[in-house]
């Protein structure tokens, strides 16, 4: 039977890869048990596992630009010890990573296989630990990069939405950023199904399907709720100044998933009605 290794479990990502995962042998590492930073504490903890998945980060964009170095260490030093770590037991490993070390200056969708080309500490930092896993385990290693994450089990971007809604009558949303707003119950589901395919490592875009600005991701969850979505206004990232530069494109190809035989993600709409459905948003 496969064993699995889930860091960063405590998470919003982490979560569901749990659930995905269900009935199979799998072991989920918070920081307090695991400490990916830690190099001879993750050389220990791996052996015995046939799969790696690392839903560890330091996500905080804002602080990264102040605190790098220890974003670095999370982001970067903690995937290569997890790859090094991997490659010594013949682990396959899932890196998750972010369409941060994209520039957000294009105007098609990034290829995988797009140079890197990241505006943020964050950026920086999650770009570093691609090259390491890339570097350490190349061919036992999937990159899954993803974006605009939402998900029962943590703060997101409806929860917020639909909070104001209940304390203001009209809203304000960025409508100059476009993105794929990503269910993480499906993105779990997604690197399950990778891993079970047999599927060549390598880069993969783990984001849904569509493309929608801010403004339009908060319209849409208003509708899905039964509020009326011309409570929400447009207006543009200048009213929103933030330490970290937000790519202003983050659409991702999907180009690697055909190639390996697999369907992309569902559309994005259709994972937040999916989502509604399940309640995940009934706790505002």
């Amino acid at each position: 039977m496969t064993r699995y290794l889930i860091t960063g479990a405590a998470g919003m990502l982490g979560r569901d890869l749990q659930a995905a995962l269900t009935g199979r042998d799998v072991t989920a590492s918070d920081r307090t048990e695991l400490d990916i930073t830690d190099r001879d504490a993750v050389l220990a903890a791996v052996v015995g596992y046939d799969v790696i998945i690392n839903a560890a980060a330091y996500t905080l964009v804002d602080d990264a630009e102040t605190n790098e170095d220890t974003a670095y260490s999370i982001n970067a030093t903690g995937p290569r010890n997890l790859a090094l770590a991997a490659a010594a037991t013949g682990a396959k490993l899932v890196q998750v990573s972010t369409d941060y070390v994209f520039d957000g200056s294009a105007t098609a969708p990034y290829a995988e296989n797009t140079e890197i080309n990241p505006i943020s500490a964050y950026g920086r930092t999650k770009a570093a630990g691609e090259a390491f896993v890339l570097q350490e385990h190349p061919t036992g290693s999937y990159i899954v990069r993803t974006a605009w994450l939402y998900g029962q089990h943590g703060p997101n971007f409806p929860k917020t939405m639909l909070k104001l809604a209940a304390a203001r009558d009209t809203l304000s949303v960025v409508d100059d950023q476009v993105g794929q707003p990503t269910w993480t119950a499906d993105l779990a589901a997604q690197i399950v199904t990778l891993l079970d395919s047999g599927a060549p490592a390598g880069i993969y875009h783990g984001t849904s399907s569509g493309v929608t600005s801010w403004f339009g991701f908060a319209q849409a969850v208003f509708a899905t709720a039964g509020l009326d979505p011309e409570r929400v206004t447009p207006t543009d990232s200048s009213q929103f100044v933030r330490p970290a530069p937000r790519p202003s494109y983050s659409v991702l190809g999907h180009d690697a998933w055909a190639a390996a035989g697999l369907s992309p993600l569902r559309d994005w709409r259709e994972a937040l009605a999916a989502a509604a459905e399940q309640g995940i948003f009934a706790d505002r």
